[in-house]
C-alpha cells in the first residue's frame, strides 16, 4: 500500500513542478548543509548528506557508483523516511526528500572509486559541490592530484566549490631512515616509497643529497632537517630538472615530494648545508611560511 501510495505522489508531482535540469527531477535543487565521504582503506566508500528542511521536495544527485540498496535516509531523530529514488540510465541515481520541517541525513556506499594499486590506495571522486574527505587518524599523509598534503592534525580535506579529485594513500608506510653525520653532527634523512632507494649519499660540498631509483611512476617523499640542508631546492633526474612538491612536517624539515617518470639518480640541490647554517635562520624560516603559505582556495584542510 505504501508504494502504491508513493507512485501515486510522484505521478502528482510530476505533473505540478518543473524541472530544474535537463535531467528528469522530482523537485528543486537542495540545500545540502555538508557532504562528507568517509576514505578507510577499502574498496567501499562511506557518504554522508545533510540536507536543509525545506517546504517543498528537493532532488540530491548522489556520487557515481552508488550502491542503491545501501541508500538510508533518516531524519535527525533517526527515524527512516519515505523517499523516491530515480535513476537517469545511465547510472546517475538521485533521492527526492519531500517537504519537512527537519534535516535530513542520507547515507550510502559507493563502490568502483577507491582500489589497492601495489600499496597504494587510489580513491576518485566528482561533485559539483562544495565537499569533504575525511581519513581515520592513522593517516598522516595524502597525495593530492599528485601534490603531497600532510594532514597533521585535521581529519581530512575540503573541495571547496567541488570538482574532480584523485586521492592517494599508503595502505603500509614504506620508509626507510638515512643516516648523515658531518663531524659532530647527526641527522636523519627520511625516504618515504615503494622503490629500492640505493647509493644514498650527502656531499656537503655541493650542498646536494642524492640516490639512485631503479623504477618510475612511484611517490619518493623526502624529509630533510632544514639544518642540514637548506632550501630553496632544485631536483634533478639524471641531467634533468623535474618538478617536486613542498610542505613542511614542522618548523624544523622539510617534505619535498617527486613522481619520476624515468630510473636514474635524484639529486637533491640545496643553498645551505651544516656548519654554514646560521642561529637566525629557523626564524627567517618561520616568517617566508608566513609570507608564502600558498592560499589553497580549492583545497583546504578540515
Amino acid at each position: 500500500m505504501k508504494k502504491i501510495l508513493v507512485v501515486f505522489i510522484i505521478a502528482i508531482l510530476l505533473s505540478v513542478i518543473p524541472n530544474v535540469d535537463s535531467q528528469l527531477t522530482l523537485g528543486q535543487k537542495a540545500n545540502q548543509k555538508s557532504i562528507e565521504l568517509f576514505v578507510d582503506k577499502s574498496e567501499i566508500i562511506e557518504v554522508k548528506h545533510v540536507i536543509s528542511p525545506s517546504k517543498t521536495p528537493v532532488t540530491v544527485y548522489l556520487f557515481e557508483g552508488v550502491i542503491e540498496k545501501s541508500i538510508k535516509v533518516k531524519n535527525v531523530e533517526g527515524k527512516e523516511k519515505q523517499v523516491g529514488i530515480s535513476d537517469d540510465g545511465e547510472g546517475k541515481i538521485s533521492v527526492t526528500i519531500f517537504p519537512t520541517n527537519n534535516k535530513s541525513i542520507i547515507k550510502y556506499n559507493i563502490s568502483n572509486q577507491s582500489s589497492l594499486i601495489d600499496n597504494l590506495w587510489v580513491m576518485k571522486a566528482q561533485y559539483n559541490e562544495t565537499y569533504s574527505v575525511l581519513f581515520p587518524e592513522e593517516i598522516k599523509f595524502i597525495f593530492l592530484n599528485n601534490n603531497l598534503i600532510p594532514l597533521e592534525n585535521r581529519d581530512g580535506i575540503s573541495v571547496n566549490g567541488g570538482g574532480k579529485i584523485t586521492v592517494e594513500y599508503y595502505s603500509t608506510i614504506p620508509e626507510s631512515i638515512q643516516k648523515v653525520q658531518w663531524e659532530e653532527n647527526k641527522f636523519d634523512v627520511k625516504i618515504i616509497t615503494d622503490l629500492k632507494i640505493e647509493q644514498f649519499n650527502f656531499d656537503q660540498l655541493s650542498k646536494s643529497i642524492s640516490f639512485e631509483i631503479n623504477e618510475t611512476d612511484k611517490f619518493v617523499t623526502i624529509l630533510i632537517p632544514q639544518e642540514l640542508l637548506w632550501g630553496p631546492y632544485v631536483v634533478m633526474l639524471e641531467d634533468e630538472q623535474i618538478r617536486y612538491s613542498k610542505s613542511y612536517e614542522n618548523e624544523n624539515n622539510v617534505l619535498l615530494n617527486i613522481k619520476p617518470e624515468t630510473t636514474g639518480q635524484v639529486t637533491i640541490i640545496g643553498t645551505t648545508v651544516i656548519p654554514e647554517f646560521s642561529m637566525f635562520i629557523p626564524l627567517i624560516m618561520g616568517f617566508i611560511i608566513i609570507l608564502t603559505v600558498p592560499a589553497m582556495r580549492k583545497f583546504s584542510l578540515r
